[in-house]
């Protein structure tokens, strides 16, 4: 690999002054068996996405020894996987500091601006896919998805600090997003602070209008989500076997998005704790969440392993219940006993 021996390209600028570039590592200088190892895409994967996000991050020029796109890609997975430090993605890939905070969020906006593969499901035949995967799994019918937060570490923003700061005591994004049973996204919500509750977050997205609307489905949520006929939640004191054998049936269909959370993060180090914190404004960290949710989905189409542990969800929300969630409605709790005393 040129970039590990230093090897220097030269050049000189307008003054005449010869200038040093490290040489730009490239996709053939990476062995095959490590390529998903450090950059959580397979070889396919990444000339495929490159492909599609190429005409956002090529450079206009080759004056002053541009970074090609393939550079940029790599720098941006390899920090998205790792969350290392900028200096040390740089060197790897012989890219200057500034430059490594320029281009990961270039290449960020390129994958959210075409990857569309973040949906939930609309048409019949995707609500009938979704449901007989939740019913093979936990017995539920016409269950949609399983919606939960996850809390991503960032650091503290200029403005408002005091809203970013979650139960837990660090700055944060409370990331609200609903999985199928296969544990890929559908729908995210990445714009709201720490501090903000699962209700307050789920009570103003477009997604539960739609529910709300249309009698298409329901989904599945934990004792932080107001009880509706198109979200259930467990009994919260279960009585007899009937109420039990729900809650084990919503546990084991809900459970589905703690572990999408816990893929998520362990693919992507940097939207865990242990890489430490998103060093942006929020609205960029909220950009880089989405943009591995993109990838996350990607990977699981293409059946690309998991490298390393998996990590397990943080569990912020296991005993994190909100002091004001709404109180169940008639519907809602009439659907939920139908449910119980039916299946």
């Amino acid at each position: 690999m040129a970039a590990a021996f230093g090897v220097l390209y030269m050049a000189r600028n307008n003054n005449g002054i010869e200038r040093t570039f490290p040489a730009r590592l490239t996709l053939a200088d990476v062995r095959e068996d490590i390529v998903v190892s450090r950059y959580r895409l397979g070889s396919a994967e990444i000339l495929e996405l490159l492909a599609l996000i190429s005409e956002d991050v090529s450079p206009q020029t080759n004056r002053g020894h541009s970074i090609s796109a393939e550079t940029k890609l790599l720098l941006t997975l390899r920090f998205l996987g790792k969350g290392d430090f900028y200096s040390e993605v740089g060197d790897l890939h012989g890219v200057s500091r500034s430059s490594m905070s320029r281009h990961l969020h270039e290449v960020v906006a390129a994958i959210n601006n075409k990857m569309k593969n973040i949906r939930f499901p609309t048409t019949l035949e995707e609500r009938r896919e979704a449901s007989l995967g939740f019913y093979t799994l936990c017995g539920i019918p016409r269950v949609l998805g399983a919606v939960d937060g996850t809390l991503v570490p960032i650091i503290a923003p200029h403005d408002n600090e005091e809203v970013y700061v979650c139960r837990k005591g660090y700055h944060a994004l409370n990331i609200q997003a609903v999985v199928n049973s296969n544990m890929r996204f559908n729908d995210v919500v990445a714009r709201w602070p720490g501090s903000a509750n699962d209700a307050g977050i789920f009570d103003n997205c477009g997604l539960k209008r739609h529910l709300e609307l249309n009698d298409v489905g329901m989904l599945l949520g934990d004792s932080g989500y107001p009880l509706r006929h198109y979200l259930m939640t467990p009994v919260l004191r279960p009585q007899g076997i009937q109420q039990t054998a729900y809650n084990v049936a919503h546990a084991r269909g809900r459970v589905v998005v703690e572990r999408a959370f816990g893929l998520l993060k362990s693919r992507f180090r940097c939207l865990h704790k242990t890489g430490g914190c998103l060093m942006f404004s929020p609205d960029k960290c909220a950009q880089i969440v989405t943009a591995c949710i993109h990838l996350h989905n990607l990977c699981l189409d293409r059946h690309v392993p998991m490298p390393g542990t998996v990590l397990k969800q943080d569990g912020q929300d296991m005993d994190q219940q909100p002091l004001a969630v709404p109180a169940p409605n008639h519907s809602g709790v009439l659907h939920r006993n139908i449910l119980i005393n039916r299946y």
